[in-house]
Order: structure tokens, then C-alpha cells, then sequence
């Protein structure tokens, strides 16, 4: 069941215990007390004022009930992430932590926040009720995890992590620690995915047979020449491989958007998955997911082939097609956006954001097919469809971070919980080593395991460069 809080719903968190809290979750008096003080509000031994919006009033939120965040990655994604939770009025960014100079120095600037280098003395605070984590793919389960041991709620920026164990870890702590997870793939907060999805799982476009999920192409780019390490007070260059395996500094390497250049490192294998995941296909396979009613589990086939850059500093997937098959009978085709708009007519509808690029939904009476800029679908009647109160109602979300700081105040589930994210993510994982080991590989969703592969098993993990460990 979900309750409703407005428009969201979040999903009730029972059954988990938080061992590491120190104080109470949420409000604790202790905390009130530090942080008015802090403001000049108390004094001993002589009157004081209280201004009408520290008490609440006029619609201002008190101190006592903000919920206060920490933002670990605050460049491009994380940077915006940031200045849209500081804006809440029932929220108070104290804390930003970033490996780059600029950024700290532009968070500081903006919110008037503490800054740090190092995210776990961020997550050391007692005052930080929650997090938003949006550093490079390959470091997100280690910051979540760290995050989930002291005690702190997350939106956690997509993807889980560059391999399945990862996820698989951090699920374990986000349940340990009975923390609210947000994964970011905010088309769930979309009106239009969810009448797509709606739709398919009430038949609508009859028994669903076929699900085509469209995603961008990773980029090919060539060979930098080595450069000189920046100075680790304006770039810590070493904390920014962290777990991966060491490489020479180059600028493209680890430059973020917010830098002006296209975030190469998310094509690149050691930090991503490229268009197949992180850098746009998690999310349309999340909604494949929703709209085939296979959130807590995932395929029991995968075949595909895939094209890979001969040379060059990017190294993931440029061409792919992978097929996989369902227990309840369904083939998901996860292809790039190319292919997709060669192979399918549907995807050159005027309502994709890009030819080829959304999920197409085929069903025995006629298809749906949905991405950012619009939905279409045949027949046409079928968005003038009202879904009825007996049927399936999805979860409503109108606002992805809203629903998650409601979520943080009512400990229930997000619209996209640590499970969901975590089987969306493996199919990627999977699609990834189907292609790369070029055969047809059995799994078990129960499991997660592929059926007797020790050598697609063991590409489930990648071992971390050392101190770092899972």
C-alpha cells in the first residue's frame, strides 16, 4: 500500500532498525538547541528575540523542523542537485564536499555551506540528516555506503555502481540501516511514463509481448597525452580514482560538464558504462522495468552483440543489441538509439527527445511509446484513457526530490527504492557482459547469479584499488 502525502507516495519502510543513529532520526531537541544557539537565539541571563520565521510563522518552516543535508559531488549534476534542496523551505544544505577547488569555493558561494575534500568527514556529522551523491559512477556505492552507516537518508544520483556487487552491498546497508534511498532516475516522477506503464499493465495495448528500450551511444574519443598532476589543494586528483585502477593524469579523463567538456569519463570503462547505463540507458530500462511489473526481479535470458572502439580513451559500447527474456514470457531488446530508429518505425514518432531514443511497449492490440518529450501510441485512443480506481494506480510522484524529502519526513520508500534501482542497474550489467563474452548466458533473479558461468559470475565484481574496499 502507499500512502499519499498531496500529490507523492511513498511506500512504508517496515521491518529495518537503524543501529547507528547516536540521537534520535529526525528532530531531537539536542540538535534544535545547537543549532538555535548557533543563530544567537538563546542567551543566559538576559532577554532575547525570536523572529516570527524561526518560530514558524508567516508559513516559514522553524529550524526545529528542516530537514538539513550534506552534498557530496556538487560540480555539474550535483551542483544543480544542490541550489534545488537549498530552495526547499523545509530544507537547510549545511555541508557540500568536492575534490575540486571551484566547485567548494561555488558551493560556499551559493548556500553559504561548510566544504570538505573528504566525504566521510562529512558523513561523520551528527547534525546531517540526509545526503544527495552525485560524484563519478564508480564511487557511488562506497559514498552510499558510508553514508547509510552514519545513519543518513540519500538521493543518490544514477548509476548504482560500474559492477553487480557493488549494488548488492549497498542494498544489504540501505536495509541494515533502515535509511530512505532515492536512486535518480526521475522518469519515475514523470506524468507521462507512468500513463505509459499504466497502461501496459492494465492491458490496454493487450497482452505485452515486446519491450524495446532505445538509449544514446557512448562516444568514441582518442588517446590524451599525459599531463602533469594538478596540485591536490585545487584538484585531488588520487581521491578521484579512488577505487578504480591508477592511470596517468589527463584533463578529459576526470573533467566534469560543469567544466565545459562532455564528461568523457563516462565512457569510459574503469568509471561507466557508458550510454548502456549511467550516462542515459538506466533510466529507460528502469521504465521497461515499471511497466513489466519485474521491479523485484529481472530476466532469465541475455544474448546480444555490441561494437566497441578499436583505440581511444573511451572504451564502453558505441553499437548493441541485446535480448533478453522474461519468466512471464515478455523479450525486452535493450538497442542503441540508432539501431532502434532503423529497426523500429515507432521510434520516429515526433514524440521522442531524440529518433530512436525512449521505450517502445508492443502488445498483441497495439503499442505505447514514451521518452522525455511525449508519449504516442496505437491506437491513438489510448491516451485518452482514463485508468480506473479498481485498476492498477502507480505511484504518484509530480516532483523526483520532493518526493523524496517527503519520504525522509514520513520514513516511507521513495518512488524508486534501493530495490528497484538495483535490478534496473544489473540489467545493464548484464547487457554489458553478454557483450563482451559474446554467448547466451542463463540467470537466476532469485539468485543474481548467472547459471553455471564461473567466468560470467566472476565479472559480476571488479576488484577496487587499495585502501578501498566494499
Amino acid at each position: 500500500m502507499f500512502r499519499r502525502r498531496g500529490t507523492l507516495a511513498c511506500n512504508d519502510i517496515k521491518g529495518h532498525e537503524k543501529t547507528n543513529m547516536g540521537a534520535n532520526r529526525y528532530i531531537s531537541r539536542r540538535r534544535f538547541l545547537r543549532r538555535t544557539r548557533d543563530l544567537g537565539l538563546l542567551a543566559v541571563g538576559f532577554p532575547y528575540i525570536v523572529s516570527a520565521s524561526a518560530l514558524g510563522a508567516n508559513g516559514a518552516t522553524p529550524p526545529s523542523e528542516k530537514i538539513v543535508m550534506g552534498c557530496v559531488g556538487v560540480g555539474s549534476m550535483g551542483g544543480g542537485h544542490l541550489r534545488v534542496f537549498n530552495s526547499f523551505d523545509d530544507v537547510e544544505v549545511v555541508a557540500a564536499c568536492d575534490l575540486r577547488k571551484i566547485f567548494r569555493t561555488r558551493a560556499e558561494e551559493r548556500v553559504g555551506c561548510k566544504t570538505y575534500t573528504d566525504f566521510r568527514e562529512l558523513m561523520a556529522r551528527e547534525d546531517i540528516d540526509a545526503v544527495c551523491i552525485a560524484t563519478p559512477d564508480f564511487w557511488h556505492a562506497l559514498v552510499a555506503i558510508e553514508a547509510a552507516k552514519n545513519g543518513k537518508d540519500m538521493y543518490m544520483e544514477k548509476p548504482v555502481d560500474v559492477h553487480v556487487a557493488a549494488a548488492k552491498a549497498l542494498r544489504e546497508a540501505v536495509n541494515r540501516y533502515g535509511v530512505v534511498f532515492q536512486f535518480g532516475t526521475q522518469q519515475r516522477s514523470g506524468r507521462d511514463f507512468r500513463l505509459a506503464c499504466e497502461l501496459v499493465r492494465n492491458k490496454r495495448i493487450g497482452k505485452l509481448q515486446t519491450i524495446v528500450v532505445g538509449s544514446l551511444s557512448s562516444m568514441e574519443f582518442p588517446n590524451q597525452p599525459t599531463q602533469p598532476t594538478p596540485d591536490v589543494k585545487e584538484f585531488n586528483y588520487d581521491m578521484w580514482l579512488g577505487p578504480a585502477p591508477w592511470a596517468p593524469y589527463t584533463y578529459e579523463r576526470c573533467a566534469s560538464r560543469a567544466m565545459g567538456t562532455d564528461g568523457l569519463w563516462t565512457h569510459m570503462y574503469d568509471y561507466s558504462l557508458g550510454g548502456l547505463s549511467g550516462a542515459w540507458g538506466i533510466h529507460h530500462v528502469d521504465i521497461a522495468q515499471w511497466g513489466n511489473d519485474t521491479d523485484h526481479t529481472g530476466p532469465v535470458e541475455v544474448e546480444g552483440t555490441g561494437t566497441f572502439p578499436k583505440d581511444g580513451l573511451s572504451d564502453t559500447a558505441i553499437a548493441w543489441h541485446v535480448e533478453h527474456k522474461y519468466e512471464n514470457g515478455v523479450t525486452m531488446v535493450h538497442t542503441n538509439s540508432k539501431n532502434a530508429a532503423k529497426i523500429y518505425p515507432e521510434f520516429h514518432s515526433d514524440k521522442l527527445q531524440y529518433k530512436g531514443c525512449g521505450i517502445l511497449f508492443m502488445g498483441t492490440e497495439g503499442w505505447v511509446i514514451v521518452s522525455r518529450r511525449g508519449i504516442d501510441a496505437h491506437p491513438k485512443s489510448l491516451l485518452k484513457e482514463t485508468i480506473g480506481p479498481d485498476e492498477i494506480r502507480l505511484p504518484v510522484s509530480n516532483n523526483h526530490r520532493r518526493n523524496f524529502i517527503e519520504c525522509v519526513k514520513t520514513r516511507s520508500q521513495p518512488i524508486c527504492s534501493i530495490e528497484t534501482a538495483v535490478r534496473s542497474d544489473t540489467i545493464c550489467h548484464l547487457d554489458d557482459i553478454a557483450m563482451r563474452l559474446g554467448r547466451k548466458l542463463r540467470w537466476n533473479p532469485d539468485k543474481e547469479e548467472f547459471i553455471n558461468d564461473e567466468r560470467a559470475n566472476q565479472m559480476l565484481t571488479r576488484p577496487l584499488r587499495s585502501p578501498w574496499h566494499l
